[in-house]
């Protein structure tokens, strides 16, 4: 089966991702690509500056960038990915959906409207019924389906590994990678030799998104997770790989064993681009680190290690590839679950 997609937004950082992680893929046929006015009418190749540590795929070095218009796009296209900068996706991606297009998006716009699926595969595949309730409501053809923020998406699998414990509070601090921030996002003379104590708009997102994500769907609307987060983020002088540092308040008292094994035996999904597992847990203190764990089952793993009994809970700490788990490969894989659950 080919399922032929686009991307909007190619040119960028997470868009070069895309790129990448769509090349020989099982499933999905590149068939077009999208970028700004300026970019428009050139080559892939002309209008990219790659960034990415593999070659620009042949077919895609070669390919015109289109406008990002639904009018601009083959009206047989399948499935739409979206790495748009937020400000320009919440005018754009309406557009597609209204056109017919599923649009599998990484952009931050619409993340928390009540209908709109803001989904990690493994962790509320379910929640993809959100669907019906946009279309009913907004009478699209199409829909419009999120990941969540490159943060966010490195805890809550360790989050929801912990529910079964009674999840009542969360407090998380971030050390994030620089590409987080896009390519010009962190200037040199800012990151070097220093760290950011802030991130604009990061912690709300970490605090939202994570109750969303844990929340239960009955078939008509979504209700949130009661456990309360809170959240500091930072900017680091890496460049891939979210590191997090989370304590959890547990209504339960399990021991690091038990907490282990639970984040151990956290079930994946059968899916094209998914880890055959989906949390690695370590047992050295000293890990996971970004140099040497973000790379885990291609990008697409979940690490944690660190893990300690508090008087209130369980501290750890975890880490995600936040351009390829956190970002690209979130969407391929939401993507692949659209496919996988007859959406597309």
């Amino acid at each position: 089966m080919s399922v032929r997609v686009g991307i909007l937004g190619a040119t960028g950082a997470v868009g070069q991702r895309f790129i990448q992680l769509l090349d020989g893929h099982p499933t999905f046929e590149l068939a077009t690509v999208t970028a700004s006015e300026d970019s428009a009418g050139k080559t892939y190749d002309e209008a990219a500056k790659w960034r990415v540590d593999t070659p620009i795929p042949d077919d895609a070095a070669e390919m015109v960038v289109e406008p990002t218009t639904a009018d601009a796009v083959p009206d047989d296209l399948d499935l739409i990915f979206s790495s748009l900068p937020s400000s320009v996706a919440a005018d754009v991606e309406p557009d597609f959906a209204e056109a017919g297009y599923v649009v599998s998006s990484n952009s931050s716009n619409d993340r928390m409207a009540e209908d709109v699926p803001l989904t990690i595969p493994e962790i509320n595949p379910d929640h993809l019924g959100l669907i019906e309730v946009q279309r009913d409501e907004r009478g699209w053809d199409g829909a419009l389906i999120k990941n969540p923020n490159c943060s966010t998406i490195t805890m809550v699998p360790t989050l929801a590994a912990l529910d079964e414990f009674g999840l009542d509070r969360v407090h998380v601090t971030t050390l994030q990678a620089v590409s987080g921030a896009g390519y010009d996002g962190v200037t040199s003379m800012e990151i070097i030799d220093n760290a950011i104590p802030h991130i604009g708009g990061e912690e709300e997102k970490m605090e939202s998104e994570s109750r969303k994500l844990l929340g239960s769907f009955d078939g008509a609307e979504l209700a949130l997770h009661d456990a309360e987060v809170n959240a500091s983020c930072n900017r680091i002088p890496t460049l891939d790989g979210h590191l997090e540092s989370v304590f959890a308040d547990l209504a339960d008292d399990p021991d690091v064993e038990a907490v282990a094994e639970a984040m151990r035996d956290y079930p994946g999904i059968d899916l094209p681009s998914a880890p055959e597992q989906l949390i690695h847990v370590f047992d050295d203190p000293m890990r996971p680190q970004p140099r040497l764990d973000r790379n885990l089952e291609n990008g697409m793993a979940v690490a944690a290690g660190g893990i300690q009994s508090t008087p209130k809970g369980i501290k750890y700490n975890c880490l995600a590839h936040n351009t390829i788990r956190g970002a690209a490969g979130a969407s391929v894989l939401n993507g692949e679950l659209l496919v996988e659950e007859g959406w597309v």
